[in-house]
């Protein structure tokens, strides 16, 4: 048996609260094992503090925008990584690394669930409870990535043997699905509504939304909008003034935030490399941007698509936009980091020195300036800049995601009224810095009709989630990557074309086309390149099979009873 395999995190013999391997002495001096500890809360809550550690939560943590770089919101110079390049097996590192951060997961979840009885002489009953929601929580949300990424899976929610691990086949991702939500059921009857003292804390709204999260995935419609109007009905949350100032590192608490997982190199070590998203004149690398799909994807103030608007400038792209484009990329000719942002001029303003300076930002003078012109604002700020890291908290749910959850559902269930509108107009009207009732301020939806409004509805969760890693999930539910993510990445041409366009008037984008918005959103860019204004750097692959992970190889070779995933 391999000792990183999913026997090793799953198999109640080899568990410890802080760590599992074979042959490990069960009972070390240092630590609590699983067969003496749980006896009091301190014990438990220090178990389930473990469940927080960012870890565990590989797919949403291991770097920033992680699953993002899978999308057609990112562009990365000529690079594709192996998902978006077709090239994704059962030897993968991220296929790998995936599963077992998840069974651990699952694994330490099963173990305090499974020893909570131990404590009932020392903890009330009425906390106990508490400590098995929260732990429920966890176990909920791990097997949901599970079956999602994956499809069915091996189930276990209690102790097995080895040998009973190894007779474990694929359970049907339905009947997980059940589990999975009655551990919610669970966490919203136990868990409180908050904890005080601005305690983040697992709650009774971070289930709701958690289960309308999953049952979205699962095109469980039904059961989305149930949970998700169970999360707006506590009344304990509301959206954030300010969209721009959500995302920065300063912002710890708001009423917006509903799960999130903190970072602190001083206390975890636990900070992400930045540099690669913010401009060269400030000392980053800008190696990755968003693509032009997604900055295409924003519509104009008069509520229409850049390829219906009388508004949209091709020349002048970040005029008359939606709010969030700005906040989501640089503005050309704005304040950034200490200097302007201008990818079309040789020279701009140091605004700490005030001197005009040679502009690293701008393919006129450095080959590795953003192939695409674009560069990242949304949650970038000095803090970035000091050490090339930053100690962001990773947002794993939030209130604007779980009203677009909500008006999704209903829509797909063609529910549609009022609730429905106000939902979207309440993301909407925030970015725009009005009350959703303030219809004359902002492009309020108004739209009744089911498939058109299903196209603002898909188009609102990308342009407000962008770079939050719920792009691609929603792609792979959509069953959308098999039109979005075979198109190529776009980019400037190089200097030479890139002079030539400045001067006959093809900068940004050629004059006189228009890139193409499908019923679903998603943005082509081929009539932009047909013109030979711009250039195709890396062509994106992507086959039916990816609509589910491969298995890891090392999970089908030792055990007979699991089988792999079709076209792997």
């Amino acid at each position: 048996m391999k000792k990183n395999s999913f026997l090793t995190f799953i198999c109640p013999m080899l568990l410890l609260v802080v760590g599992c391997a074979r042959n490990l002495d069960l009972n070390p001096l240092s630590e609590g094992s699983s067969e003496n500890w749980f006896k009091n809360e301190n014990e438990i809550t220090l178990a389930l503090n473990d469940l927080y550690r960012s870890d565990l939560w590989y797919i949403e943590s291991n770097r920033l925008f992680h699953t993002d770089r899978y999308s057609d919101d990112w562009s990365q110079r000529e690079q594709l990584y192996e998902w978006a390049a077709g090239a994704t097996t059962g030897m993968t590192g991220e296929v790998i690394n995936t599963w077992q951060t998840l069974y651990k997961g699952v694994a330490r979840a099963n173990t305090i669930l499974y020893s909570l009885d131990r404590a009932a002489d020392n903890v009330s009953e009425e906390r106990l409870n508490q400590l098995r929601g929260e732990a429920s929580f966890f176990r909920a949300c791990f097997y949901s990535y599970l079956i999602f990424l994956y499809g069915d899976v091996p189930f276990v929610t209690n102790y097995i043997t080895i040998e009973q691990a190894f007779e474990l086949g694929r359970t049907d991702k339905n009947v997980i699905l059940k589990q999975i939500y009655d551990d919610f059921d669970v966490a919203i009857q136990y868990l409180p509504t908050s904890y005080g003292n601005d305690l983040m804390r697992v709650t009774k709204g971070a289930a709701y939304a958690f289960k309308a999260r999953t049952a979205a995935w699962m095109l469980d419609y039904r059961t989305c909008a149930e949970a998700a109007k169970g999360c707006i009905d506590l009344d304990m949350y509301s959206l954030h003034p300010d969209y721009g100032e959500l995302f920065l590192t300063k912002t710890h608490v708001s009423p917006e935030l509903i799960f999130t997982l903190p970072r602190s190199q001083a206390l975890m070590n636990d900070a992400l490399a930045s540099n690669s998203y913010y401009p060269r004149n400030a000392g980053g690398t800008a190696v990755a941007q968003p693509s032009w799909e997604l900055f295409c994807a924003y519509t104009c103030t008069d509520g229409l698509p850049v390829d219906e608007s009388p508004l949209f400038d091709p020349q002048h792209p970040f005029e008359n936009r939606d709010p969030r484009c700005a906040a989501t990329m640089v503005e050309f000719g704005t304040p950034h980091l200490g200097f302007i942002y201008d990818p079309g001029a040789e020279k701009v303003l140091n605004l700490t020195t005030d001197k005009m300076v040679t502009n690293k930002d701008a393919l006129l003078n450095d080959q590795f300036a953003a192939y695409n012109g674009m560069c990242l604002k949304k949650g970038v700020d000095e803090e970035w800049t000091d050490d090339k890291k930053t100690e962001t908290d990773i947002k794993l749910m939030r209130y604007a995601d779980v009203l677009l959850m909500y008006a999704e559902a209903k829509m797909e269930l063609n529910e549609i009224d009022a609730s429905v509108l106000e939902a979207i107009n309440r993301v909407r009207a925030r970015a725009y810095k009005v009350s959703h009732t303030q219809i004359n301020d902002y492009p309020a939806v108004t739209e009744t009709d089911q498939n058109r409004l299903r196209t603002i509805i898909r188009n609102e969760r990308r342009v407000e989630l962008a770079w939050e890693n719920r792009r691609w999930f929603d792609l792979l539910r959509w069953r959308l990557a098999e039109i979005a993510l075979v198109r190529p990445v776009y980019a400037l041409p190089v200097k030479e074309g890139l002079i030539a366009n400045i001067a006959s008037g093809d900068y940004f984008f050629p004059k006189g086309v228009l890139p193409e918005i499908d019923e679903n959103g998603l943005v082509d860019l081929s009539p932009l390149f047909a013109t030979g204004k711009i250039r195709a750097v890396v062509q994106r692959k992507f086959d039916t099979r990816q609509y589910l992970y491969p298995i890891p190889s090392k999970e089908v070779q030792i055990n007979n009873n699991i089988k792999q995933n079709p076209g792997y």
